[in-house]
């Protein structure tokens, strides 16, 4: 595994991201959505997170944006793409850390994933439905995951909802 550099995204970095995006998944469905996103009020500066190359040049990409668990206000992390042939290096991972250490350093306190279950618990996200958190639509139970990011503020019960981008 190397080290990779993370940082916040910048205005530069928007067609790249939008490329890992259009890359990374067989529909332009996430790219358009990060498009959608970036024009919502649910987008929090300084939580897009890019993974760089060895010359900076973005290849990995993982964004929070406001949600709420019931009437508590949490992060989701969605989506999550790394390039192609950058994939399994881990380059998503750490945009991943990066940030959740970013939002952590902001004062947020939730995230919730609906993501792959093999994956996102190295990050330490567990069932959601063991904590009272479900969604309105039917997901595979173990899909729908959530996260403290510290332990003063336990994760609350109650129903994610999500920006309006997402559609849910």
């Amino acid at each position: 595994m190397r080290n990779w550099i993370t940082r916040a995204e910048t205005g530069a970095d928007i067609p790249a991201i939008r490329d890992i995006l259009l890359t990374a998944f067989e529909t332009s469905e996430e790219a358009d959505l990060v498009d959608a996103l970036r024009a919502d009020a649910s987008w929090i500066e300084g939580l897009s997170v890019v993974s760089t190359d060895e010359n900076g040049r973005p290849v990995g990409h993982a964004l929070l944006t406001r949600c709420h668990i019931g009437d508590e206000p949490a992060l989701c992390l969605a989506p999550c793409a790394v390039r192609p042939e950058h994939q399994r290096s881990g380059a998503g991972s750490a945009a991943v850390r990066a940030a959740l250490t970013a939002a952590r350093e902001r004062g947020e306190h939730h995230v919730v994933v609906l993501g792959h279950p093999a994956y996102y618990p190295r990050f330490g996200f567990t069932r959601a439905s063991a904590h009272g958190i479900g969604l309105t639509i039917d997901v595979p139970d173990e899909a729908l995951m959530a996260l403290a990011l510290d332990a003063d503020h336990p994760l609350p019960a109650g129903t994610v909802r999500y920006a309006a981008p997402f559609g849910i």
